[in-house]
């Protein structure tokens, strides 16, 4: 193994190994999972349907995109707009920071440490490309996994509200990953697949 994989393997190591400490436990296709080690599993799986060829820094801030999310909980901050823009501002800092941290536990240099500190921190999303990507697999990843128990936990909501919420992640993502959705390669939920074709035509 040369000495660039050999690294790359520990900072994937450390990463996943932070995120197997997550006390919440969810099941997926019966196997219990630590919540954010399987999130990062489908982040990871969803960089290598939408770019195969991502170098080792892009697919390390996939991999840590939520990193220890559980000792930031939301509920930790004011329960309304302003609490949870606080929250998502720190949250995004402290995962940058710990990912950060690990890299150069594993021995990565200065300028690959910073492009995953920066990726992971969300900064110039749509001028930063390593940002970018990790905004589409972000995206994409929830359409595919996620969207469906957000709308079972809010029944109160409009279809209009909804297509809201769709049209405004479908903003944040790039025209390759508007192509990648409409080519069909997103497993989209059944039941919500016609409102979300309907919110982004």
């Amino acid at each position: 193994m040369s000495q660039e994989k050999s690294i790359y393997s520990e900072a994937l190591a450390l990463i996943d190994a932070a995120n197997s400490a997550d006390p919440n436990q969810v099941e997926c296709n019966g196997k219990t999972w630590p919540k954010e080690l399987l999130y990062s599993e489908r982040m990871s799986d969803m960089l290598n349907r939408f770019k195969p060829d991502a170098d080792d820094t892009q697919k390390l801030a996939i991999r840590a995109q939520h990193i220890e999310r559980w000792k930031s909980p939301r509920n930790a901050y004011p329960m309304d707009r302003m609490g949870y823009l606080k929250w998502r501002k720190d949250l995004y800092k402290i995962q940058a920071n710990t990912a950060a941290e690990l890299l150069q536990q594993a021995g990565y240099g200065d300028e690959e440490v910073e492009r995953l500190r920066n990726a992971v921190a969300k900064k110039n999303i749509k001028g930063n490309l390593d940002t970018q990507l990790l905004e589409d697999v972000t995206d994409l990843c929830f359409l595919e996994h996620y969207i469906l128990d957000f709308v079972n936990k809010h029944p109160e909501y409009s279809e209009e509200k909804w297509i809201e919420i769709i049209l405004k992640t479908w903003r944040k993502m790039s025209d390759q990953a508007h192509e990648f959705v409409l080519a069909g390669k997103v497993k989209l939920p059944e039941s919500l697949t016609p409102l979300i074709l309907k919110a982004v035509s």
